[in-house]
């Protein structure tokens, strides 16, 4: 008997499962949660729920400020939006330009919210403007989609690594199971979801159980998968956007190799005249924008090293030991474009490298488990950071205006990190220290971009600026929900390559102070 289609899902389903999502801390009843959901979805419904309940709007970027959504029209009294009518109005709001856009934009809008009750308008303001979190972070929809589709976890994650994101990967899941997911290949063209590194204190800790290790010089750049097949090379970001226009030299590099095709994983980034790293702000700068105002002439030059390959002249290496993907790496690259390293099974041998490294201007060392496979995607032990100070990736939650001599510009920032329990972003502390003039300058324009709501006293931001935090440590507070602030918290960069679902988390901030 062939099974019926089943009804169109409406948006009132997604709002009350993504509420009782947010309600729970339970992680087993959130996957259930969306699992259910995702099950009672049609084929063409699965990749927009899944979305929605993760907080993404798969248009990207619908030209819609928070100003739009300030002042809806009366709500509708009883529910009737299908969800597949929000992804049509989404899809129109996204191609929307040239004259007449903006009320082509706002008809567009208030013929939507006009149909939406309260609180899908409230669902639908939060999901556009970014602050929809409810703690369906990667982790939990990955398990969702393992538990509607039967398929094993471990198959769903690298499926989801190679596709490049865990969404992708539901209606295969769900429509072809295993078998579906199992086709799901390594593809030169296609970037892939990054492998992370975890941090340690120091690298006796980062080295962990006895036995040799890999220990690379941490390059404080621009994380770099450079994909080529035959003539064509192509440049993508950590979080897999495309940077191949803004990023020549890198071109060259690749395209001037000895190989067929390949897949590299490394950085990129500026250097002084006697080849200490520039700050990243200057490396940043050449691949914040698609338009290069100094001139191709004038531009600063950025410099490529690789440090792992994933795929070369049709082998996938995937699932290769490290030492055996160095080894191929080594064959390929010359030593100018190796992430230069040791291999070592010696703390204090470590250590003197890790010091000779910092000397030189870099961020660390990465230390790394010789026999780990490429883990794409997630954190653990076969890489691990170490840096020679206490630092943090954490979320710009609002920020207040200054007095005094910093009058005119926004100033003193509230920092959040993740709740992985909840999927929250939690408050713990602020700071106003290791601001230039022009980072001020910066930030100003930049939050103003952001603002979500405004009062007298600060300006509520949507979450979605990273910044990378120096402290001297953590201790216990009252004052912030995560019961711990930051000591001497200071501004190190902002960070545009780090998405927000990247940063640190409470925990391991607990665990500095003792907490955990």
């Amino acid at each position: 008997m062939t099974q019926s289609e089943p009804p169109p899902v409406r948006l009132e389903s997604v709002v009350e499962v993504s509420a009782a999502v947010a309600a729970t801390s339970s992680r087993k009843a959130k996957v259930a949660l969306i699992a259910d959901l995702l099950q009672r979805c049609a084929v063409s419904e699965v990749a927009t729920a899944g979305a929605y309940l993760s907080g993404v709007v798969p248009q990207g970027r619908l030209g819609v400020g928070w100003r739009s959504l300030a002042t809806p029209p009366p709500p509708a009294a009883e529910p009737s939006l299908l969800l597949a009518h929000v992804d049509e109005v989404f899809a129109d709001l996204a191609v929307t330009a040239g004259p007449g856009s903006t009320n082509r934009r706002r008809d567009l809008l208030a013929g939507l919210l006009s149909a939406a009750t309260a609180a899908e308008q409230d669902f639908l303001r939060r999901l556009i403007t970014g602050e929809l979190r409810q703690g369906a972070l990667d982790a939990v929809m990955l398990q969702a989609i393992a538990v509607a589709s039967g398929v094993g976890e471990e198959v769903v994650r690298r499926a989801a690594m190679l596709a490049g994101s865990v969404v992708s990967v539901a209606v295969p899941a769900l429509t072809g199971g295993a078998e579906a997911l199992e086709r799901i290949r390594l593809r030169v063209g296609t970037p892939i979801l990054p492998m992370l590194a975890g941090s340690a204190p120091d690298v006796a800790t980062a080295m962990g159980d006895p036995g040799p290790k890999v220990v690379e010089r941490k390059l404080d750049g621009i994380r770099v998968q450079v994909h080529r097949e035959g003539d064509g090379v192509q440049v993508f970001s950590r979080s897999l956007e495309d940077l191949t226009a803004r990023l020549p030299e890198v071109v060259e590099t690749v395209s001037a190799l000895e190989c067929r095709a390949a897949i590299l994983d490394g950085e990129v980034l500026a250097l002084t005249p006697d080849g200490r790293p520039e700050p990243f702000q200057i490396t940043g700068a050449r691949t914040a924008s698609h338009v290069d105002p100094a001139g191709q002439s004038e531009r600063v030059p950025l410099t490529a090293w690789f440090f792992d390959v994933l795929h070369l002249d049709g082998d996938d290496l995937l699932d290769e030991p490290l030492s055996q993907r160095r080894e191929r790496l080594s064959g390929l690259l010359a030593d100018r474009h190796r992430v230069p390293g040791i291999v070592t099974d010696d703390p204090i041998e470590a250590d003197r490298w890790f010091a000779r490294t910092v000397a030189e201007g870099h961020e660390g060392v990465l230390v790394k488990d010789p026999d780990a496979p490429y883990a794409a995607g997630r954190r653990g032990s076969g890489w691990v950071k170490v840096k020679p100070r206490h630092t943090v990736d954490l979320v710009v939650l609002a920020v207040e205006p200054g007095s005094g001599r910093r009058r005119g510009w926004l100033s003193n920032i509230h920092l959040g990190a993740r709740d992985p329990a909840t999927g929250e972003l939690v408050m713990v502390g602020k700071t106003f220290k290791g601001m230039t003039d022009d980072m001020l300058r910066w930030q100003t324009e930049r939050f103003t971009e952001l603002m979500s709501e405004r009062d007298d006293w600060v300006v509520r931001l949507r979450p979605e600026q990273v910044v990378e935090i120096a402290f001297d440590g953590v201790q216990r507070s009252r004052r912030y929900p995560g019961g711990v602030a930051l000591r001497f918290a200071r501004v190190l960069r902002y960070r545009d390559d780090k998405p927000v679902t990247e940063v640190d988390t409470i925990d391991s901030l607990r665990a500095l102070a003792g907490l955990a």
